[in-house]
């Protein structure tokens, strides 16, 4: 089971029933969910799938959850379903996300590698399966160039992370070991400062000068980017062949027993996303904004979209084998004891979908449902 050593991260977590857990967020930007089941048009003559009269699919209103703001906008979800009506919750965070998955209020979700661990390790492997993959990428560490100008000079220095045990601050912490020097986890302090900084209030923080950078994901790194800041290592660079895991597709494990069929429907409707997303990168690209603004209000600037867009790679392959190193992470930084995460995949129904439009299938890392 996870382990938290700070009775402050205790208290600052939204459920405290929830203890002792490594963060859950897998972005940082709060725990509030709000509904967003927007009327979609449905075919004519048109089935029920599964004999269901709805799927509840959850997501995050960022860039990083391209695969869903995209089929929610271009109606590829609703499509592959037929008549049982696509409804969408929008979340801030994992830990509402999650919460959500394990009371029924949604059957499907888009969410990060560290809520999923955790979800999934919580429950004793009873609650969830990853079951595709989304996208890899859009993390960077993005800092003052008045203040850093090299990678040794982040020494010393307040540099952001959403929160403490989320994916980004785990990897920023391996990242900090890997130079040589020390900060204690949960406090943050050591040879630099790790400021546990919500991605909504980050840019802020960084105008003000309380931080000199952030190790955060897309579009805050592009955001802190228009305010002055200067990329100066893409995280992407430090794993093999460029690829990690930024977002998965988790199912509850009761809803993919009882309708498969449903299931199979939904990933069909990802793998087309995906598959239309790389074939139309400037058109999705404007989807996915589109649903931004549906979502939050306000859609991203070009000079914030662009460059967050091009750093993330879209792809239907979960990279399980990263989301064991990310693990590995968490247990070096003291942060998780090891989890038992055998059993974590079921990629059968992803790879039935990839065999029957002709592309490659994907590994489970020795992680599969058994």
């Amino acid at each position: 089971m996870p382990a938290i050593r700070s009775t402050a991260l205790r208290r600052g977590l939204a459920v405290a029933a929830a203890l002792p857990l490594l963060t859950l967020a897998a972005c940082g930007y709060g725990s509030n969910a709000k509904d967003d089941s927007a009327d979609q048009k449905i075919a004519a003559g048109a089935q029920k799938t599964d004999g269901l009269d709805s799927v509840k699919i959850g997501y995050f209103g960022n860039v990083t959850h391209a695969t869903a703001l995209v089929g929610v906008q271009k109606g590829f979800f609703q499509k592959s379903l037929g008549a049982t009506k696509a409804k969408y919750q929008v979340f801030n965070a994992g830990p509402s996300e999650i919460e959500a998955l394990n009371s029924g209020s949604i059957d499907i979700g888009w969410i990060g590698p560290s809520p999923a661990i955790n979800g999934y390790t919580k429950s004793d492997g009873k609650n969830l399966r990853i079951i595709a993959g989304s996208a890899s990428g859009g993390v960077k560490l993005v800092v003052n160039p008045a203040k850093i100008k090299s990678l040794k000079d982040v020494k010393g220095k307040k540099i952001a992370t959403p929160q403490l045990g989320n994916t980004q601050d785990v990897a920023f912490l391996n990242w900090i070991a890997e130079q040589g020097w020390k900060v204690d986890a949960p406090s943050g302090k050591g040879d630099v400062s790790v400021v546990r900084t919500d991605n909504k209030v980050t840019p802020d923080a960084y105008k003000s000068g309380a931080v000199d950078g952030a190790w955060v994901p897309e579009p805050t790194a592009s955001k802190l980017v228009a305010e002055g800041a200067k990329v100066l290592l893409d995280e992407s660079a430090l794993w093999p062949d460029k690829k990690f895991v930024i977002t998965n597709v988790i199912v509850s494990q009761k809803f993919l027993k009882a309708h498969p069929e449903a299931v199979e429907a939904v990933l069909k409707a990802s793998v087309e996303t995906n598959k239309w997303i790389n074939a139309n990168p400037d058109q999705a690209k404007e989807a996915a904004n589109r649903q931004l603004a549906v979502d939050s209000g306000k859609a991203l600037p070009a000079d914030v979209l662009d460059p967050a867009w091009k750093s993330i790679r879209i792809t239907d392959d979960p990279l399980a084998a990263t989301l064991n190193t990310e693990a590995g992470h968490a247990v070096k930084a003291g942060l998780l004891q090891r989890p038992k995460l055998d059993g974590i995949y079921d990629l059968s129904l992803l790879n039935k979908v990839l065999k029957a439009e002709g592309k490659p299938t994907v590994s489970d890392a020795g992680l599969g449902a058994r």
